[in-house]
């Protein structure tokens, strides 16, 4: 049943409550960090509301009428409910803040995530705090983005572009190279592979959703270039990497992921001169609080200071 429109909120309870302890409006005024001008507007304000007087004022102080004294003594009881409510808000609160989920791009979460929630922990304890327990998801950007959207993530990762309903703040940037095995005939060429022979050719890719892939196809896309079907599809980057190690036809992928392979002769760039292929890497969270509290707001500010 809804609570009748009678029924002041609990801080001008509390203000009436101080008014009888203090038999001055101007002491519970400052009390509440108010004038006594507005402290008066506010008690003829649940005088209105409660359609009843309440409190008497005289030259020498304030006190209660009949009724005022009444409706104190039930909002007494009222307001030590509602402070142990608070209180417990506060223990919830807490045990939010030591269980963090975080949903991330895949590389994000390989490459990055693990050395920010090393920092995550060494801050907490620099601080005094105890640290949080962070649970991860690894997947892609599409399904970042759905489960933060849906409360199963506090915070996600995601790369490139984001979605109507999640806040976001913009953590780095990343490269997507072209590699292909050592020996594939593009890294004999003598003019550079173009973003039309790019998106001629059947690649090995991720799977339909990945940041990595959209950040691709939007790409080409603004070059006026519609990509061909994948060769292959795959669902992590590791397994993309590891495919075209093996001879399966050229992929696009974070230098991140690759910048080992590469260096030891396992992979090699070929460069795309026309085709920008940087992308955006982002935090996303939903709510009202820009930056976020507690736990989500350190791990952000341990990625924002590592980028």
């Amino acid at each position: 049943m809804p609570l009748s429109p009678h029924l002041p909120p609990l801080s001008a309870l509390e203000l009436l409550v101080d008014v009888a302890r203090t038999s001055s409006i101007g002491a519970a005024a400052r009390l509440h960090g108010i004038s006594q001008q507005a402290a008066s507007e506010r008690l003829r304000s649940i005088e209105s509301q409660v359609g009843l007087a309440l409190v008497v004022r005289g030259p020498r102080g304030s006190s209660l009428t009949p009724a005022g004294r009444v409706m104190v003594e039930w909002a007494v009881r009222l307001l030590d409910v509602a402070g142990e409510i608070d209180a417990a808000l506060d223990t919830l609160r807490a045990g939010r803040d030591r269980a963090l989920h975080v949903a991330a791009s895949m590389t994000v979460a390989e490459h990055l995530l693990p050395r920010w929630l090393v920092l995550l922990r060494q801050r907490q304890l620099t601080a005094g705090q105890e640290p949080t327990a962070v649970s991860l998801e690894a997947t892609n950007s599409r399904t970042v983005l759905e489960e933060v959207l849906d409360g199963r993530a506090d915070i996600g990762f995601v790369e490139g572009s984001t979605a109507p309903g999640v806040r976001s703040l913009e953590i780095g940037t990343d490269d997507l190279v072209v590699v292909t095995a050592p020996g594939h005939p593009w890294t004999r060429r003598r003019r550079p592979v173009t973003a039309a022979e790019l998106a001629a050719t059947a690649l090995t890719s991720r799977e339909e959703g990945s940041g990595t892939r959209g950040v691709l196809e939007d790409a080409l896309a603004a070059a006026g270039l519609e990509p061909a079907a994948p060769a292959v599809e795959l669902t992590t980057s590791t397994a993309v990497r590891e495919a075209v190690r093996a001879g399966s036809p050229p992929a696009v992928l974070s230098r991140l992921t690759v910048g080992a392979d590469v260096a030891a002769g396992a992979l090699a760039v070929v460069p795309v001169p026309d085709l920008d292929l940087r992308r955006t890497l982002r935090a996303v969270w939903t709510g009202s609080a820009r930056p976020p509290a507690g736990a989500v707001r350190d791990l952000l500010a341990v990625a924002t200071a590592a980028e």
